[in-house]
């Protein structure tokens, strides 16, 4: 029922892709997803140590059993003196991943290296915009967040069915659809817009295998959508993520200082900080990634049970879609 051209390309169940969780996607969580029936990357920034992130490649194929996992490469808006994407990239070939997800800047640069190895490429963008210069770079497969999404859902910020219909009127190759994805009913409208699969974070940050602490878990389950916020407009880099201490006091420095940059708020922003929130569960400090799918989120169960809940809601809305076309 479900068969698209996301299922066929990465040779899953059903076209749902996790989206890469920063800190939280190792392997315990992309082998899960995998053996649910679903694709999902590992975050190669959060194993900075590229010996690290080689052996949780490598015991993440052993967990898969076989089934198909990538890699997320995260990069910078603009290439730096320094950065390692060229290097993350060597060793995500020579382990033998066929799947990797980019972000950030346009992939282009890295697309003869990667499609001479075979690799698919879905690269995650903000807008349609994006996605048509992604499409034209010769990417496989774009994904198109909303302004509904967790994490950095761009300048534009067009909602999630905005973009659903309007990628198809300007894209050819398959695009997945972000932000505010949470239940299952949802994914067969995606696919009635043009979409071939859905593309959700928010919802799985409980899933028993997110190695993050229960409290940061259960706080989220008591959370509802209106319990996001958006900080860092002021330096073109807005961010949605649960309102805590440290976003009321990100947000007074926007107001107060028009002028600042993104080095006046690293002391409160720094990844570093979210990475301790998820260790020791206080959810007040650090930004902390989450979306309006937080609607959604009602129990710490395994992604399994998650993804079987999906597939429930996605068959039960093309029950009521069918009942609705013979009324």
């Amino acid at each position: 029922m479900f068969t698209t051209e996301v299922t066929r390309i990465f040779g899953i169940r059903l076209p749902i892709v996790a989206g890469g969780l920063m800190w939280l996607a190792n392997a315990d969580y992309v082998s899960a997803a995998a053996r649910a029936g679903i694709m999902a990357y590992i975050t190669s920034a959060s194993f900075p140590d590229e010996q690290d992130l080689r052996n949780e490649i490598r015991r993440c194929r052993q967990l898969c059993e076989g089934r198909p996992f990538g890699v997320n490469v995260s990069m910078l808006p603009r290439a730096v003196e320094g950065e390692r994407v060229h290097e993350v990239f060597e060793l995500i070939i020579s382990e033998g991943v066929k799947f990797v997800e980019t972000s950030g800047r346009n992939p282009e640069a890295f697309m003869t290296l990667l499609r001479s190895h075979g690799i698919t490429v879905t690269h995650k963008v903000a807008s349609v915009k994006h996605a048509i210069k992604a499409q034209d770079c010769g990417v496989d497969m774009v994904a198109i967040v909303g302004g509904e999404c967790g994490g950095h859902p761009g300048l534009e910020m067009v909602g999630t069915m905005v973009n659903a219909a309007w990628a198809r009127k300007s894209l050819h190759i398959p695009y997945l659809i972000g932000g505010g994805i949470g239940d299952g009913s949802q994914i067969p409208a995606l696919l009635a817009m043009g979409a071939s699969g859905a593309l959700i974070g928010t919802r799985f940050l409980v899933s028993e295998e997110i190695w993050a602490h229960e409290n940061y878990k259960k706080k989220l389950v008591a959370s509802q959508p209106s319990d996001t916020t958006l900080c860092m407009q002021s330096v073109r880099n807005p961010i949605r993520v649960l309102a805590n201490t440290t976003t009321t006091t990100v947000q007074k420095i926007e107001q107060s200082n028009p002028s600042l940059t993104i080095q006046d708020l690293m002391p409160h922003v720094a990844g570093k900080i979210a990475r301790g929130s998820y260790e020791t569960g206080d959810w007040s400090m650090g930004l902390l990634s989450a979306g309006e799918s937080l609607a959604f989120v009602d129990r710490i169960e395994p992604i399994q049970k998650i993804i079987d809940r999906l597939e429930d809601e996605m068959e039960h809305a093309m029950v009521r879609l069918l009942h609705a076309s013979n009324s």
